[in-house]
């Protein structure tokens, strides 16, 4: 299994959302503490063995609502066997890229000589995070995004002419390339994030960083992978998640 140095690459868990789509669970639990599978663990503890898995040892979760749940159950790592830190999200760094910015500005994480493998704290998946870094450094990228190909419209699909129906398509799959909130960035594209922060406040990784970097003319690539991924940001996508699919794809991670 390929391995980067432990030194350069940092795993960061951006779980600092209110989780206004699984409300009103959410109400209640902060969203990666909501429980998964038939062991019923942490959505976040899959994420933390799936990372640990593929030798990243250090990692930084970026928290604020109801972060005190995520520390008091995971505390600094150990008896997961990794080193756990925490950024506490605040005003003025907005969106998915100002959490980032933030941990970045607090001394957490450099602009160079560093990886970042960010995982967004909602997605379920068995990807083959050793493969996704290997070619991210082989390629020369500053930043790979995981992608997977297919993407299920959640509701039916109509072809109009004139006003008329002539086709009708319930929840077709569309041969497009997806993003599924796992990314290698090179610490370097931080100043980039420094540069759109002076034009918002709220950032976004993918709609806002990204593109920035290819307006730049930085080296964006796409990790494509075939692997189990599952979006757990909503009540209806969490209501459809049965233990048996946690199971087949992500048991492994559980063995002792």
């Amino acid at each position: 299994m390929f391995r980067l140095s432990l030194s350069k690459v940092r795993g960061l868990v951006l779980c600092g959302g209110e989780g206004v789509r699984l409300r009103p669970l959410t109400y209640y639990f902060q969203k990666g503490m909501i429980p998964i599978g038939a062991e019923q663990k942490p959505l976040l503890e899959y994420i933390i063995r799936l990372l640990k898995l593929h030798a990243i040892m250090d990692i930084c979760f970026l928290v604020g609502y109801k972060a005190e749940q995520i520390h008091n159950y995971f505390n600094e790592g150990g008896r997961f066997g990794v080193r756990l830190t925490y950024v506490y999200d605040r005003r003025g760094f907005g969106g998915t890229g100002g959490a980032l910015l933030n941990a970045y500005r607090r001394g957490v994480i450099r602009d160079s000589d560093e990886t970042l493998l960010i995982y967004y704290g909602d997605i379920l998946s068995n990807i083959n995070l050793s493969e996704m870094l290997k070619q991210h450094n082989e390629s020369g990228a500053v930043a790979t995004a995981a992608v997977v190909k297919g993407y299920q419209v959640p509701v039916g699909v109509a072809d109009l002419r004139n006003g008329r129906v002539e086709r009708l398509v319930e929840k077709p799959v569309l041969d497009i390339f997806v993003g599924i909130g796992i990314l290698a960035l090179e610490g370097k594209a931080l100043k980039s994030l420094e540069r759109l922060h002076r034009e918002k406040q709220e950032m976004d990784l993918m709609r806002d960083l990204l593109p920035r970097l290819i307006e730049d003319g930085e080296p964006v690539h796409a990790y494509v992978t075939d692997a189990f991924w599952y979006d757990v940001g909503s009540t209806e996508q969490y209501e459809k998640l049965n233990d048996d699919t946690i199971e087949e794809h992500l048991g492994c991670l559980l063995a002792p």
